[in-house]
């Protein structure tokens, strides 16, 4: 019978639960790949925490290093994160020849042009399905299904944490702090949630996304990123009347010569299939040419949902050893030598739709002074909302736009900011709206 030895570096939340479903569903993946799937070691600093799993003696340890430098370890499965001793145990791996399956995506966005120019050189894989929609299968629709289209452009729903503080801040008003500090004690946010509700983790994942769209280099340094803890109840509200739901999305476009890729508060209509996807869920629209639009759909995180796609990922690279093919599918889906270094368009090359928000005093004039200063940027209004819900002596007025460039919304709102009408920093939210062909 076939074996396939895997060592595990890491066994936290995923990790376990990739040694769950190797030691659990062991005769299901025999059946599926024709060889065991060995769980040789788990390596872990931590021997103590009880994880609900009994492992066979000798099996868990705690020298990662031990695993990578094991001649009968056919693949190495690094479950750790962060961009220290992870980075230096994958590439410890790739010299000793041995494929990797990681989730890893900060470690991706961060150092994936080395990681993966060092994986081709040393003619071995690299595998991380995990690292961006949890049990979506993104990279491989990417890398293998979509092989054939151009894609056009991705919009996705890429942070469940994001997601879930939004959606119930929509359902009942709730504040940010509020809802966040719920999110943190049911487990759907960290104790810093920084890296989520900024934007960074999506701009993560959108940065190994662009590069399996369109041939390029990792571009994190190039995302413009901005997060959601500015957005309140009122906005969302205001969102709602328009026919709007506001989600963080990351979105990436192929402009010819450059593509943009960008993250931040977004609104969006209710007939964007995106809208209705709530909760700790993650979406990815995708735009081909061949296949026009597409929608995946499913949990982003969490133990199970997110090893099922590491496992799928050791399957894949077991299938592989089983064939002797090793790099079948680029892991950029390109060769790379056509990985390029495309441009990231810079946020005030934008064109697009906006809300704003301004908290003005109830005086006379003051709408006509705001659209003057709008209007002398270039800057055409929509519709209007001046409602009459007065917090100390000011009264927000909503304005919906045509479409405007970044640099002049940019411009004016400074401008806007210095009148002595306005009690408090303009509010902006970009809008995407294929139905608004202006």
């Amino acid at each position: 019978m076939n074996k396939i030895n895997v060592g595990l570096l890491g066994c936290g939340t995923i990790g376990t639960g990739v040694a769950k479903i190797l030691i659990e569903n062991k005769d299901l993946l025999l059946s599926r790949v024709g060889a065991v799937l060995n769980l040789k070691y788990v390596a872990d600093i931590d021997l103590e925490t009880e994880r609900g799993i009994s492992f066979d003696d000798g099996v868990f340890i705690s020298d990662a290093y031990k695993v990578v430098d094991d001649p009968d370890i056919d693949i190495v499965v690094e479950m750790i994160g962060g961009e220290g001793i992870a980075k230096d145990l994958i590439l410890r791996a790739f010299d000793n020849g041995k494929p990797v399956v990681t989730a890893n995506k900060a470690l991706l966005a961060g150092h994936g042009n080395t990681l993966f120019r060092t994986a081709m050189e040393n003619n071995v894989d690299l595998a991380f399905e995990a690292s961006v929609g949890g049990c979506m299968p993104i990279i491989k629709s990417l890398r293998e299904s979509l092989v054939g289209n151009h894609i056009r452009s991705m919009a996705g729903i890429l942070n469940g944490t994001c997601n879930y503080i939004l959606s119930r801040s929509a359902e009942d008003g709730s504040s940010f702090e509020d809802v966040l500090a719920e999110a943190q004690k049911n487990g759907f946010a960290e104790a810093d949630p920084t890296l989520d509700i900024e934007g960074i983790d999506t701009a993560h994942k959108l940065a190994i996304l662009t590069s399996l769209a369109y041939g390029m280099e990792i571009n994190f340094k190039d995302i413009y990123i901005e997060g959601i803890s500015k957005i309140t109840p009122m906005d969302i509200e205001f969102a709602r009347e328009f026919g709007y739901r506001i989600k963080l999305l990351a979105i990436t476009k192929d402009m010819g010569n450059a593509v943009e890729a960008r993250v931040h508060p977004t609104m969006i209509p209710f007939t964007n299939p995106l809208s209705g996807v709530n909760g700790v869920l993650n979406a990815v629209t995708i735009t081909g040419d061949a296949v026009g639009d597409m929608m995946l759909y499913g949990y982003g995180a969490g133990m199970m949902p997110t090893a099922s796609a590491v496992v799928g990922d050791i399957v894949d690279i077991a299938r592989n050893l089983l064939s002797n093919a090793k790099n079948r599918i680029p892991v950029l889906s390109y060769q790379m030598d056509r990985i390029r270094k495309i441009p990231v368009r810079r946020i005030d090359e934008i064109f697009i739709h906006y809300y704003f928000r301004f908290s003005a005093l109830d005086r006379p004039g003051v709408l006509s002074k705001i659209s003057g200063i709008l209007g002398d940027n270039e800057i055409s209004i929509k519709s209007v909302q001046q409602k009459g819900r007065k917090t100390n002596g000011a009264v927000p007025i909503v304005m919906l736009t045509h479409l405007a460039g970044e640099a002049n919304v940019q411009k004016a709102l400074t401008e806007i900011l210095n009148l002595d009408v306005v009690s408090d920093r303009p509010v902006l939210i970009r809008i995407e709206d294929e139905n608004q062909k202006d």
